[in-house]
């Protein structure tokens, strides 16, 4: 019998079937959006059932028509002028170093948007059904923000430079482009999800290979269509192989000088409409990513989000949020306005690491792998 955890309209919903457990993201209207409440509730959820010998499979999925488009950035804007938000945001990376290393075997059924913060619910987990409803980018450069929530590990490890693409232009992959690149596992038709969800639920045994068996039971085998980005990986790895983002940008105009090469013109079109800074910033990162741990990258990426929040060097995150979600103008006015301004040395001082105790302390073993480490931060302290 199933069990609810919570109210019908809490943001977050807990589900408990015989040895299965599903969590809702149940913010439909927000297209499910990571808020401080979501995250707290999340991290309870997965806290518990991981610690709950009975609990075999966790399933993710979202109410509405996405999964989730990622973090509530007005909850961001709200808060410029002071810390309130550093807390969710240290307790978001942390939540995001337990998904990618949960013990449990995870399921995300993925029928719609799934970005940024919600991405990095889907692409680490064992399986990740998505459908031809499916949508996944990462356009956080595009309002002044990084690739963030674990990304610089998950895109550095793509094909090629498939990663520095997706990161810096914001591009959108389709269900079969996401199994095609590793950023999910399976593809089912929407109208068959809910009934593989039953099956899963109804499963006698939750371990891995008799999750897989139900999940191949509904599943198609899908390869790219012919106008798929990830059929032009030649030219994304000869361009985005480049050192710097002014490096990147004049290949890929002289590339979209060459016959066929149409598509390239709007996407080139939409990195100059990115913030400047927010570029050099993500490029950085990602290339950093492909020889950091997953603990090095979360640790930078916390970072670098806290140090763009803070206007350590501009406000372009705020004038991106305004642009995108206030004032809905879409025309920011970046800080500085162009690549060729931006300083090294403000690129340098965004990574600069923080005194030991302001740093990301994602659990060293076992032991504290929830609740020992967060309670003994400054952010914790400042918060009670």
């Amino acid at each position: 019998m199933a069990q609810q955890q919570t109210s019908p309209d809490e943001v977050v919903l807990g589900q408990e079937t015989d040895g299965a457990r599903v969590v809702t993201l149940n913010r439909p209207r927000q297209l499910n959006g990571i808020s401080d409440r979501v995250v707290y509730l999340l991290a309870q959820f997965l806290e518990k059932w991981e610690k709950d010998d009975d609990a075999k499979l966790v399933i993710f999925k979202g109410a509405g028509r996405a999964f989730s488009a990622g973090g509530d950035l007005k909850m961001f804007y709200e808060g410029k002028s002071d810390d309130s938000c550093l807390e969710v945001v240290y307790r978001m990376y942390w939540l995001c170093y337990h998904i990618h290393t949960y013990k449990k075997t995870t399921v995300a059924l993925v029928n719609g948007l799934v970005m940024g913060g919600g991405a990095a619910m889907v692409a680490p987990l064992k399986f990740a059904v998505v459908t031809e409803k499916t949508i996944f980018a990462t356009p956080e450069a595009s309002v002044g923000l990084h690739t963030d929530c674990s990304f610089s590990y998950i895109h550095s490890r793509l094909p090629g430079y498939l990663g520095e693409y997706l990161a810096l232009t914001g591009a959108r992959l389709n269900a079969k482009e996401m199994i095609s690149a590793g950023l999910a596992t399976h593809f089912v038709s929407s109208e068959k999800l809910e009934e593989l969800e039953k099956r899963l639920l109804n499963l006698d045994s939750c371990d891995e290979s008799a999750v897989r068996a139900v999940i191949e039971e509904f599943s198609t085998d899908v390869q790219p269509d012919e106008d798929s980005l990830l059929n032009k990986l030649s030219t994304i790895n000869k361009c985005f192989s480049a050192e710097t983002v002014e490096d990147i940008i004049k290949a890929f105009e002289s590339e979209a000088s060459i016959d066929g090469n149409q598509w390239i013109a709007p996407v080139i079109k939409g990195l100059r409409r990115s913030s400047p800074t927010a570029l050099k910033i993500t490029l950085r990162s990602i290339r950093e990513g492909r020889k950091q741990s997953l603990p090095e990258c979360l640790t930078k990426e916390f970072r670098l989000t806290m140090n763009i929040l803070r206007q350590v060097v501009n406000g372009d995150v705020y004038e991106g949020i305004r642009a995108l979600s206030i004032d809905k103008d879409n025309a920011p006015k970046w800080n500085p306005a162009t690549l060729e301004e931006v300083k090294n040395e403000d690129i340098d001082r965004v990574f600069q690491p923080f005194s030991p105790e302001h740093e990301l302390q994602v659990p060293s073993d076992d032991s504290d792998r929830w609740s020992g480490k967060y309670e003994n931060t400054v952010y914790a302290k400042a918060s009670q």
